[in-house]
């Protein structure tokens, strides 16, 4: 899983790094950011326009926790289960603020 989820990281900070408006939108936040799977723990911290800092462990709080199963989580990250559906079935869960979960979903889509 950490494999997967430092692959997203660099397409996320390529496209950061390419995309004028992205960077903008993301511009001065400072976020944590939680993924917690069936199996492990991890966490990252969104800081000047790129994500940072990918460790493994728990923490006790988060701006943003995505929650599912091993399986699900590497599906929609690589794109064979489209984000949306994973949500709508309640395999995947986003816990944030609604403005931090519309800034994120760039994160995997």
């Amino acid at each position: 899983m950490r494999a997967v989820l430092e692959n997203l990281i660099a397409r996320f900070n390529d496209r950061s790094e390419a995309d004028e408006s992205l960077r903008a939108e993301l511009e001065g936040l400072e976020k944590v950011i939680r993924v917690i799977t069936d199996r492990q723990r991890f966490h990252m911290i969104l800081k000047n326009c790129r994500i940072v800092d990918l460790e493994e462990g728990e923490l006790e709080s988060a701006d943003l926790t995505i929650t599912a199963d091993e399986e699900t989580l590497r599906g929609v990250i690589e794109g064979s289960i489209p984000p949306f559906k994973a949500f709508a079935t309640g395999k995947l869960k986003v816990k944030a603020p609604l403005e931090d979960i519309l800034r994120f979903r760039k994160l995997l889509m």
